[in-house]
């Protein structure tokens, strides 16, 4: 019989072995961390199905032990409400507000955020507890506090927590807040670390981490492109960063996300030659700078024909295939989303097309500006 001891140990092998695992502290609490304490159930996603149904997996059926050892994220509630225990009969379909993230991404950024023995650190984003647990293992429990948004999430995962033998400082509340006893400009905190992401900085989170100390969360918007930034506190609401290597995204923190929208009526406008391959804003990094262009803007489609909808003032962009080659741009409304968009990738390619480590961010009361190569290079501020 498969044992958990024994897939802990499988897992965290492969984690060493592909370069992902490299601190032995970090090592020996995946190890210890029974990952199934805070995945009694979940949710899987029925191959093919469109739009995407998912099935519950409860504890004990086949192959769910297994699962939970795989490299993968596993989905624990949908709209902000359904969990796996509440379905009792087949699939359903929704959108995921709650998950426990994929093990080597977890350990990935604990390494990342540089944390020490006898740092205090603040997680922003319980969700179910796992990676809460790693935390307080390499900490202990009075080192680390985790908040988080959703009640029911929360006591779910404080009751795995107990289950694992932790007890780490938990909170419910709105996380973009921090820790609701730190006080302004109390400097609290050595670490913080966000397993959400955000549109922008929060400005108590540069109040509450020490400066010198760390914030390391990924900056996302209503088009979902992501990228992780590690950023050192330069003082009391102050803070400057740089982008990170790889492929990092998370489930926008709820008060971030997009406002509800009616169904999307394609209206006339004007028409004209892209001066850019519409498909590069479908690739990670070109995404991510259209992103930035157009913060209020979701992007559908794929390849040559994309769609942009501006969720605040209902600005419209539509590209195709030019009927003599080329691409085509039809724009309406008050912002013209597609100018800007154009200027910014142009911009990102005359630099060399980096990828996000080749970005920096600069924090402030005033503004916070994401910008290429150096703080001086071309920019754009986050809509704070």
């Amino acid at each position: 019989m498969t044992t958990s001891a024994h897939l802990r140990t499988v897992l965290a092998d492969a984690l060493t072995e592909d370069g992902t695992l490299t601190d032995p502290a970090w090592r020996d609490a995946a190890e210890a961390v029974p990952r199934e304490l805070f995945l009694g159930s979940y949710f899987a996603q029925v191959p093919g199905s469109a739009p995407t149904r998912y099935l519950p997996v409860h504890q004990g059926e086949d192959g769910w032990l297994e699962a939970i050892y795989t490299d993968r994220t596993l989905i624990t509630q949908l709209d902000g409400r359904a969990r796996p225990g509440d379905v009792t009969n087949g699939s359903l379909t929704g959108d995921p507000t709650s998950s426990s993230t994929l093990p080597s991404l977890v350990l990935r950024m604990w390494q990342q955020l540089e944390v020490e023995a006898g740092h205090r650190v603040l997680e922003v984003g319980t969700g179910t507890g796992y990676s809460t647990a790693l935390g307080a293992h390499r900490l202990g429990d009075d080192r680390l506090t985790s908040v988080e948004y959703d009640p029911v999430v929360g006591r779910a995962a404080a009751a795995a927590l107990k289950a694992a033998g932790y007890a780490p400082r938990l909170i419910v509340g709105d996380g973009l807040r921090g820790d609701p006893d730190a006080g302004a400009g109390a400097g609290t905190y050595d670490r913080l670390i966000a397993t959400c992401s955000v549109r922008y900085v929060p400005m108590a989170w540069l109040h509450q981490v020490k400066p010198g100390g760390k914030i390391l969360v990924t900056l996302s918007g209503w088009s979902y492109a992501s990228g992780l930034a590690l950023l050192t506190v330069t003082g009391p609401g102050t803070a400057t960063g740089r982008l990170l290597p790889g492929f990092t995204s998370f489930m926008i923190a709820r008060p971030h996300d997009r406002p509800p929208r009616t169904t999307l009526a394609l209206l006339p406008g004007e028409e004209r030659p892209s001066r850019i391959d519409p498909a590069v804003i479908g690739t990670w990094t070109g995404g991510w700078v259209a992103q930035l262009a157009a913060p209020a803007a979701e992007r559908m489609g794929a390849g040559a024909e994309q769609i942009l909808w501006d969720v605040s003032t209902g600005s419209q962009v539509r590209t195709t295939l030019g009927p003599d080659g080329g691409w085509t741009v039809l724009q309406r409304g008050p912002v013209r989303l597609w100018d800007r968009v154009e200027t910014a990738i142009r911009l990102w390619q005359a630099a060399g097309e980096p990828h996000q480590e080749g970005f920096g961010i600069t924090v402030s009361a005033a503004r916070q500006r994401v910008w290429i190569g150096a703080e001086d290079g071309p920019g754009w501020d986050l809509p704070v």
